[in-house]
């Protein structure tokens, strides 16, 4: 592997950090084509890119409920359970997110709070392609639900035949989720923000894609549709040290390469020798794996980095920003400290992503490509509003209404004033 660097100067560093991308404006001409199409023609359009792209003719997108209690029937027992562990888990993480509305008193008689109230209708985007993630049917689905969302529906590609994974249609059936179509990539994006004669329009879309879902989902909200974050390829950085156990390092830089060949693991170390140590595991470990040829080239885009300081491993880490950020050290939680920007972060030898994927109860739905100097990952309070409120008596514009009509007045806003003081001279009259 060559992309390896020792102690390289912090000029270099945002050279070395560049991800891997097609190019953004060609990109942008295709998906905006398809937007288009399927904004002016509606259900016609998504059929002929349905047959494009996922080689499936359909008559109807929905998803019956005959489907949706057939496919209970498909999913392995084992399998079952392990969804439902991590079902309580997520739930029990997004509950603990609820506010409770507090009532505070910044003068006397002017009360003012902020109460959640849950976006009216939503749209989760569950990725199909090499592997279809019924996870995120549980990430998004959860606290969709959870926050009271009164309208959810979920967009996500069908097979050849026209089917979607039985799992993830059990994972939509055992949260409450029946609004399900059978629509991929670009054209689930547009469906969605423009609504068709089948799929509703919604207020705001949610979930994660590849490079066309993100920018898909960056155009619509530049035309006013509101999404979640940017959320593209998978990443993920791990910080190394002597204490570090390579072969798991290995197994997570691999668990993540996995994920797609645009995909893309940054390992920074404290020295050679670990790098090298973990090189020679992930040789091992990618021979047996079945995504070996997906694993191996998305390495190709990964980097290996040596600093023997750690100061600048964390200063390096934080101008990456990674979406997914495991510490393999015995010191895992003293470096918390110096986290200011990653997505999610794994702590210790016995903290592997792929917890947090599943079952750990944190949501996987997050910043990708350096968006995590802005972004926080999907939670609670993604699907809910924050409205504030206040509530003054006579009393409260006595208070504060003298400072609001000289305030006024100093930006030349004369209505501004005349609203306050047409209620102070009826209180002193």
């Amino acid at each position: 592997m060559n992309n390896t660097y020792i102690n390289p100067e912090k000029s270099t560093w945002q050279n070395i950090l560049m991800r891997p991308v097609f190019d953004y404006r060609q990109l942008e001409t295709k998906v905006s084509a398809i937007l288009d199409d399927v904004k002016l023609n509606g259900d016609t359009a998504i059929n002929m890119y349905t047959a494009q792209f996922d080689g499936a003719v359909l008559n109807d997108f929905a998803v019956t409920e005959s489907e949706i209690a057939e496919a209970a029937l498909h999913v392995d027992a084992d399998l079952k359970t392990a969804i439902e562990v991590a079902k309580n888990n997520i739930t029990a993480f997004h509950e603990s997110q609820k506010e409770t509305v507090n009532k505070i008193e910044t003068a006397a008689g002017v009360l003012c709070w902020r109460k959640s109230v849950a976006i009216e209708k939503v749209g989760l985007y569950i990725p199909g392609g090499t592997a279809p993630l019924f996870s995120t049917m549980l990430m998004l689905g959860i606290p969709a639900v959870l926050a009271g969302c009164k309208e959810i529906i979920v967009c996500t590609p069908p097979d050849k035949n026209g089917e979607i994974n039985p799992v993830i249609l059990y994972v939509a059936q055992l949260i409450g989720i029946k609004n399900i179509y059978k629509i991929g990539g670009v054209q689930a994006i547009a469906a969605m923000a423009y609504g068709t004669q089948s799929v509703p329009k919604v207020n705001k879309i949610f979930g994660p894609g590849n490079q066309y879902v993100t920018c898909a989902k960056q155009l619509v909200n530049a035309a006013g549709v509101a999404i979640d974050m940017p959320a593209g390829p998978s990443e993920l950085a791990v910080y190394a040290d002597e204490t570090c156990i390579p072969s798991f390092v290995a197994a997570d830089l691999l668990s993540q390469a996995e994920h797609g060949a645009d995909s893309q693991v940054l390992l920074v170390a404290s020295s050679l020798s670990i790098v090298e140590r973990v090189q020679d595991e992930i040789e091992k470990q990618l021979s047996a794996l079945p995504r070996k040829a997906i694993a191996a080239q998305a390495l190709q885009n990964s980097l290996f980095i040596v600093l023997e300081n750690v100061t600048d491993a964390f200063d390096l880490l934080n101008e990456y920003a990674p979406e997914h950020l495991i510490i393999a050290s015995d010191k895992a939680e003293e470096f918390t400290e110096k986290i200011i920007n990653a997505g999610s972060v794994f702590l210790g030898h016995y903290s592997p992503e792929s917890a947090g994927d599943y079952a750990s109860g944190t949501n996987h739905t997050l910043p990708t490509n350096g968006n995590a100097k802005a972004y926080s990952g999907v939670s609670l309070d993604s699907f809910v509003k924050k409205i504030t409120f206040q509530q003054i008596s006579k009393a409260g514009i006595q208070n504060i209404g003298k400072a609001v009509e000289t305030m006024a007045a100093a930006e030349g806003l004369t209505a501004h004033k005349n609203a306050v003081s047409i209620r102070l001279n009826e209180i002193n009259n």
